[in-house]
Parts: C-alpha cells; structure tokens; sequence
C-alpha cells in the first residue's frame, strides 16, 4: 500500500516514511502506531467556530487524528461531528484518533479526572486516545482560563505536576484516557517524570512549538532516546493572531529557501513545512480552516525531500518562537527558559 493510501485512511495516516522507527510504551497510542512501531503522522486542529463546518470535510477526506482542547473550547463541536460522522456511516469510533488536553486550572491531582470527564461529556465519548497535560504550569483553579489579580497578572497554583501526572496514571487505567502525554516540556520538565519514583506510563508525547525556524533538534533527539513522540503545532510558522504571536517575527511560509524547494517539488511551501517534519518521524498538526488546505495538506504523501532538501531547512532554524506566553514567564514552572 502506498503512503497516499495510507494517509488517506487516517489523518495520523499509518504512513511509512522511511525513516527511523521509535517503539512505544502503552499498549494502543497514535494510529500510525497501533501498539507497533511509531510512524510518522498528520493531524488536524479547528477552531471552535469553524469546526462544524471543516471537521466533517477532514473526515470526509481522510483525515482521523483530530486534536481538540478543553482551552480551545471546540469539544462540543468536535463532538457532535464525531458522533454525525459514526451516524452516517464514514467512520467507526475506533477509525477516530481523539486528543485533548488537560488545562492549566485543573492539575491538582483532585481536579484532573473530573476534567477529563467533563470533556468527555462535551466530546460524547466514552474515553479519547490521547490526553496531554496542555503546559506544566498550574493556574488558580476556577471557571477563567486566564485567572488574573487586579494587576492584570496571572494568578498561579503552587502543584507538582508529577502528582497530576500520577492522576493521569488512574485516568489512563480507569479507561477514560488509552494514551497519555505532555504539551510545551522542556527536557528538564520531562525527566522529572521520567525519574519520578513508582512511574507507571511514560508520557507517549510532548507537543511543542516545532517549525523549521524553530526546529526543536535537541528536543526531538531527548524524546526519541527515551521513545517520545514529538508532536509538532504552530508547523507552518502561526497564523500571526495578535494576542498571542510576536508580529515581529518573520513568515515562514514566505522565507525564500522553502519557497524554492517548493517550487523544484511543484508543491507549496507549507506542504513543504508538513513533509519535512513528517521526514523527522515528527508528527504535525495542520490547523483546518479553509477546505482547499484540508485537501492540499493530503498531499504530502505524494513526494518526497532528498538529503540537500531536508538540509537546507535544517539550516533554516532561528530558535524563533512564534508563541512565547509572556504572561506566563515569571511562573516557576515556565518551560521556555532551557534551551531545549
């Protein structure tokens, strides 16, 4: 089978990239998985007002690993669709590769399966296939995503979160949860679970900022020498949102080494991003909001980067970080201090 079929069938596509295989640590991760060898994958993000209308295409077009957060406030509709997709026929639940993420509020220990639960409630699910710890740095909890003081500053909590992964842990075997991770470790933060006395399931991810002016090397080299996924957001650069994306940073999608590696491909450049990090045994999440994108961004099973390709974007990295939570730099958990 070849990997445009393989892709087609699933978002998180099973595809086989020629790249090198990292084993997994629970029994049933990412599709491309599949209790087997890690492989490399494509993922879909929608915002909460654009996934009614561009979740069901996805599907309808291949895609199955559909990341979702209870911050992004798009469980209900990514539930609805899941649930109308299953109705009609196009998929069974086990075909749907379902992330979410447990938010900033919620990681004391006590609070960590009702959130789960709450989103499973939104998501009509029994359980998704993956939940992640969305950063390792503990808010107030409460209702505000953002808890702030009349200063305006973010009011923290004071949580181990090895505790909150030990809660994860139960979540993950009360069945609620078949795969559990991390988003935004640093390599530090990620041995302090590793290291953590009684470990019982190593975090199967961490999804972090990864793009080729941010290209996450040494943190990629970390997570495959202990058989961690990496998984890549903000791949094509960011879509530059104001109120959280420095406007000072270069485009990536027009920078002029990738633009002409795209042209010699008769490809774009952002399916240039997408194949160069899936070459990486990376996976990527690809934001869906324009149907001729969701299309497209299938198409990065039809070709392949040589040696010089994927040495030229290499050299492309800045340590350029498109999201760099300011409001958050002063917490003592802060991830973006290390280097990697």
């Amino acid at each position: 089978m070849s990997e445009k079929d393989l892709g087609c069938q699933a978002l998180s596509s099973c595809a086989t990239l020629g790249g090198s295989h990292c084993s997994i640590n629970q029994a049933r991760t990412m599709p491309y998985e599949r209790g087997e060898n890690i492989q490399s994958s494509l993922c879909i993000r929608v915002a909460k007002k654009e996934a009614l209308e561009f979740t069901p295409f996805a599907i309808e077009v291949g895609f199955r690993h559909i990341d979702c957060a209870h911050a992004y406030q798009n469980e209900e509709e990514i539930g609805q669709v899941i649930r109308s997709k299953i109705a009609d026929g196009t998929v069974k639940r086990e075909d749907i590769f379902c992330t979410s993420k447990l938010w900033l509020t919620s990681l004391r220990p006590e609070l960590v399966r009702p959130a789960l639960e709450k989103s499973l409630k939104n998501l009509q699910l029994d359980y998704v296939d993956l939940y992640i710890m969305h950063y390792p740095m503990a808010l107030k909890p409460g209702e505000e995503l953002f808890p702030k003081d009349e200063n305006g500053k973010l009011i923290f909590d004071s949580v181990d979160f090895c505790r909150t992964w030990e809660a994860l842990e139960k979540c993950k075997d009360a069945g609620l949860a078949k795969s559990i991770g991390v988003s935004n470790f640093n390599h530090k933060q990620l041995e302090r679970i590793l290291n953590k006395p009684g470990l019982k399931y190593k975090p199967v991810c961490n999804q972090v900022e990864c793009h080729p002016y941010l290209n996450q090397s040494k943190l990629l080299d970390f997570c495959k020498s202990h058989e961690i996924v990496l998984v890549a957001y903000a791949g094509l650069g960011s879509q530059r949102v104001k109120e959280w994306v420095n406007q000072n940073h270069p485009v990536l999608l027009e920078d002029p080494v990738l633009s002409a590696i795209s042209q010699k491909h008769k490809k774009t450049a952002a399916l240039v991003a997408l194949r160069y990090q899936i070459q990486r045994g990376v996976v990527v999440l690809a934001k869906g909001n324009n149907k001729k994108w969701i299309k497209e961004n299938m198409q990065v099973f039809d070709f392949e980067l040589t040696p010089e390709d994927m040495k030229a974007i290499d050299g492309l990295n800045r340590n350029i970080r498109y999201y760099e939570l300011h409001l958050g730099v002063s917490h003592p958990e802060f991830p973006f201090s290390e280097e990697y």
